[in-house]
């Protein structure tokens, strides 16, 4: 017997929507499982090869301040796939945020940012850029309240933040690790 879900529920439909699914399992147990949907999204990691620097962003993050009292956090630029490609998204998001224009994107792959709850699969990739590629000023999208500071950072204390475990968002983290390891010359002192 494989896994069907039976019924979804939802309890909010909003940006996200949330649902409690009714789910049979393998074994033939129906269980309750949440459901958070927002859709897909795609994060990218902006990097000169030049000069050996990255652009991130740093921006509030609610669930942070939350649970932790976080005020900012540190990122890939990021957002919601909407009409098109996870590539378009991908250099939409960069130039909103960061003011880049992208031409070169390295896939990193494609996973799911939190299975056991949300159906995000969250689009990673990897865009050398230079200082010519800069067009506009950044900081977010009009009207969405980002109040998005930019980073320019060297990638070697970024690979020291992710050695001491200080980089908290997961995408960048795994971003990070991911140029260190297919072009670790672009992190030496």
């Amino acid at each position: 017997m494989k896994a069907e879900i039976l019924d979804v529920r939802y309890i909010h439909e909003g940006w996200s929507r949330f649902g409690i699914a009714t789910v049979r399992l393998a074994d033939g147990a129906v269980v309750e499982r949440e459901i958070e949907d927002h859709g897909n999204s795609v994060g990218v990691l902006p990097y000169d090869p030049e000069r050996k620097v990255a652009t991130l962003v740093r921006e509030l993050r609610v669930p942070p301040l939350f649970v932790a009292g976080e005020q900012v956090q540190l990122e890939a630029p990021a957002g919601l796939i909407d009409d098109g490609s996870p590539e378009e998204n991908g250099r939409r998001e960069v130039l909103e945020e960061v003011g880049l224009r992208l031409r070169d994107l390295e896939f990193v792959g494609a996973t799911y940012s939190c299975a056991s709850l949300t159906t995000e699969k969250l689009h990673l990739y990897l865009a050398p850029y230079g200082r010519s590629d800069r067009a506009e000023d950044g900081g977010g999208a009009e009207g969405e309240h980002e109040n998005i500071r930019i980073v320019e950072m060297p990638l070697a204390d970024l690979a020291s933040m992710a050695d001491r475990a200080e980089l908290t968002d997961l995408k960048t983290l795994t971003l990070v690790l991911a140029l260190r390891a297919r072009h670790p010359e672009l992190f030496a002192a």
